[in-house]
């Protein structure tokens, strides 16, 4: 594709649809059409792009381009499976891990901030990480972008309950971090219940701005309160939340629009325990896991389902990872579908294995071990930064 021209030219010329571009010691020759050349460059990886920006100026015009971030993101997707990072969070040295399942990669990420939690799986390739006193960080794993954002009234609120108390005596909200499918901006999202704070309103909501560097208030939050011990998912444009009901339904916040409602119930309405059920995404599907010993289901979302918009997608029997455990483990967190048919799980507690469970042959196998505590994330390597437009 390219010829490069060891001998010393200055200037420009064009041929046709060849452009031959000039530099002092060296010339780089397009011989092919630069359509032809944008289409191959959308089919590799993150890190050779970075390099390849360094070719001309108008490869790197093209490379920095949202329009070809968007279509290499998605031609990536498209052409390989989802990969998964476990997030470093401890302070003990973190082993460098890289696993290959079919087409998708396992690897371990270790980011230098204080930050102790991050949103549920990723948004475009981005990770979002905060902790309740420190500047929350949006970050690029494969270019190593990242941004700061400042704290949020929430985080003050809590802060300044946690100094005159001494310790929370509430259960803290998680932060949703998504994208305006229609504008292509990013927003960090605190849902929480009003009467834990002496808020009026049934919830408040805060949104983050990157281009005025600020949070507002929305007018219109949630008129259901929401289970603040779970973490809000993202899917497609919008965050969902489980409400606080009699019966459990799943809320979901248009990101674009700006407006809450009601998709769903799920498929057990009744459940005492916020510890039995959690939300995820798998294969680009809302889900939701139901654990009721010794057993735990997960549900995939139909949106054309109907009046039973929920279908099984596996029921994991928990007993069957005590070998792999040394111990019962009563509840696993579904955080991908590699290679097809392998479903990832992983245990949130201190250093236990992720776990591996074949859809087909309904077995199970350790993937790996940690060596420092953190979490686990669905992630696809991208050129997307929070601030792209």
């Amino acid at each position: 594709m390219l010829k490069r021209d060891r001998s010393s030219v200055v200037g420009s010329k064009r041929h046709g649809s060849s452009v031959v571009l000039k530099r002092h010691r060296s010339s780089v020759v397009e011989l092919l059409p630069h359509d032809v050349v944008e289409l191959i460059l959308e089919k590799l990886p993150v890190k050779p792009l970075l390099r390849l920006k360094s070719v001309s100026k108008r490869w790197k015009s093209t490379i920095e381009s949202h329009r070809f971030k968007e279509r290499q993101f998605i031609c990536r997707k498209q052409s390989r499976g989802i990969d998964v990072l476990f997030v470093s969070l401890g302070d003990d040295e973190t082993r460098g891990m890289r696993i290959v399942l079919g087409s998708s990669i396992v690897s371990t990420v270790r980011f230098p901030t204080s930050c102790t939690v991050f949103c549920h799986g990723s948004c475009d390739g981005l990770l979002c990480l905060y902790s309740l006193n420190d500047p929350s960080f949006v970050v690029n794993p494969a270019t190593r972008w990242h941004q700061s954002f400042p704290l949020s009234s929430y985080q003050e609120l809590i802060f300044d309950r946690l100094k005159i108390k001494g310790a929370l005596d509430i259960t803290c909200a998680k932060l949703g971090f998504g994208r305006d499918k229609v504008r292509g901006t990013y927003k960090p999202v605190w849902l929480y219940n009003s009467s834990e704070y002496g808020l009026e309103n049934i919830t408040t909501c805060e949104v983050f701005d990157f281009s005025t560097n600020a949070w507002r208030y929305l007018l219109q939050a949630s008129l259901y309160r929401i289970r603040g011990d779970h973490y809000p998912v993202y899917l497609e444009g919008s965050l969902y939340w489980f409400t606080e009901c009699e019966e459990t339904k799943v809320l979901s916040f248009d990101l674009h629009t700006e407006t809450f409602q009601v998709i769903s119930k799920t498929p057990f309405p009744h459940v005492r325990d916020p510890e039995d059920f959690n939300m995820c995404i798998l294969d680009n599907r809302l889900c939701i896991s139901e654990k009721n010993w010794p057993t735990q289901v997960i549900w995939l979302f139909d949106s054309s389902g109907g009046m039973d918009p929920w279908k099984k997608l596996c029921s994991i029997d928990l007993t069957e990872t005590i070998s792999l455990y040394g111990k019962a483990v009563f509840r696993l967190f579904p955080i991908a579908i590699l290679d097809k048919t392998k479903l990832l799980l992983h245990s949130r507690s201190y250093l236990q294995p992720a776990v591996i469970y074949d859809l087909q042959t309904k077995s199970y196998g350790v993937l790996f071990t940690p060596t420092t505590r953190g979490s686990s994330a669905f992630y696809s390597q991208s050129l997307f930064s929070a601030l792209s437009n």
